[in-house]
């Protein structure tokens, strides 16, 4: 059975930073996208942060371009979000999530089909 487990939320004054981390149980990170969703009281879920199977290439949603980095550590098999520059509009629970197959490129379908984590509480106080 694959888990993923999220840690690093909490609680920071705007303009903070936050890391988080996302570690898998029953099956590797390596070969499989990955990314970062968050879902806000009363709205929709949306993807933050995406990396490639590969981890050649990475997606941003336009609200946190420039200010949030996803990347892999394929030593510790972990993903990270890096969160810089933090809005009191970042307010939201974190997922992590990752795809079923590998060398598959990612996109809402293979995320929706994939795993996900308990998600992780982040709270930007302005």
């Amino acid at each position: 059975q694959v888990q993923l487990v999220e840690s690093g939320g909490g609680l920071v004054q705007a303009g903070g930073s936050l890391r988080l981390s996302c570690a898998a149980f029953g099956r590797t990170f390596s070969n499989y996208a990955a990314g970062w969703f968050r879902q806000a009281p009363g709205k929709e879920r949306e993807l933050v942060a995406a990396i490639s199977w590969s981890g050649s290439t990475t997606d941003y949603a336009d609200s946190v371009e420039g200010r949030f980095t996803i990347s892999r550590d394929y030593t510790k098999d972990t993903i990270y979000l890096q969160m810089n520059s933090l809005k009191h509009e970042d307010t939201a629970v974190y997922y992590c999530a990752t795809v079923r197959t590998r060398y598959t490129d990612y996109n809402p379908t293979e995320f929706d089909l994939g795993y996900w984590g308990q998600g992780t509480q982040v709270t930007v106080s302005s």
